[in-house]
């Protein structure tokens, strides 16, 4: 059996064994791969990496191990490299290589709705996340302004980037932008939004990585003034599918990997209700 597992924390909530073991199925190759979740804290991440040379596949990486993992890596892909982050991690005969899919991923999502060249696009946070879509994006002709609290980690994608760094305190200005993408996790477990909504009108899209049961309350204020809403599993699932053809070879049957989310969302939904 060829065992895969989103590690993190926290990672209970995962949608991602869902959706690749829907897939799976679907392609009838259950019987040889498998899909799971691991709660991985970061003091245990040597540890378990250790294990995964062994034991694992592959790997989804989430937070808080998506920069923090690289030094554990034999190698990189070129857009890992670039980015400075992994979500995704490939495992032959013990040697670990990091790949990237939340980069094309999250591009694939926004063009599903506008161009991006020469469009200005305000990112709130500087994780790995953020890493991915900004490089994305400059990589489509975008300009990217990254609102954060940390002045080390925006200098440093500053320098690495070349996109406007802002501090938080002036994420009022945020709305400047034709598009919103917020990667922090403000809002994840139901806080009020990262940032006031008074300027986002129709024109604006507002993109949201985080999902949960009862919606982002930043999507809900930002729908609410008419902007085109996009929640976390539109990501999670291009991404999904991407990494879906890394880690098996085979093309992904996306049509599957999203009614398998909806599906899991829904349960998931019933079972906190319960």
């Amino acid at each position: 059996m060829k065992l895969s597992a989103v590690i993190g924390s926290p990672v209970a909530h995962s949608l991602s064994p869902a959706m690749h073991n829907a897939a799976y199925r679907a392609l009838k190759i259950d019987s040889v791969y498998h899909f799971t979740a691991e709660k991985v804290e970061p003091e245990g991440l040597e540890v378990f990496i250790n294990r995964a040379r062994r034991d694992y596949h592959a790997l989804a990486v989430t937070v808080p191990h998506k920069e923090t993992i690289l030094p554990c890596l034999d190698r990189l892909d070129a857009e890992a490299q670039a980015i400075g982050a992994v979500n995704t991690i490939l495992i032959d005969n013990g040697t670990l290589t990091g790949y990237n899919t939340d980069s094309p991923g999250a591009i694939q999502v926004l063009k599903e709705h506008t161009s991006l060249k020469r469009c200005r696009v305000a990112v709130l946070g500087t994780g790995g996340t953020a890493r991915a879509i900004i490089y994305g994006i400059m990589k489509e002709g975008a300009e990217a302004m990254v609102f954060g609290r940390n002045r080390e980690n925006l200098k440093a994608l500053e320098s690495r980037f070349g996109c406007k760094a802002l501090q938080w305190d002036e994420i009022t200005i945020a709305p400047q932008a034709g598009i919103i993408i917020n990667t922090t996790p403000i809002g994840r477990e139901g806080e009020a939004s990262p940032l006031p909504v008074n300027g986002i009108g129709a024109s604006h899209i507002v993109f949201d990585v985080n999902y949960n049961l009862s919606g982002i309350p930043l999507l809900k204020d930002a729908g609410k003034k008419g902007a085109t809403v996009i929640d976390g599993l539109e990501l999670l699932l291009h991404q999904g599918a991407l990494q879906f053809k890394l880690m098996t070879g085979l093309d992904a049957p996306v049509k599957v990997m999203r009614e398998a989310l909806k599906a899991a969302k829904e349960n998931n939904k019933k079972q906190e209700k319960n």
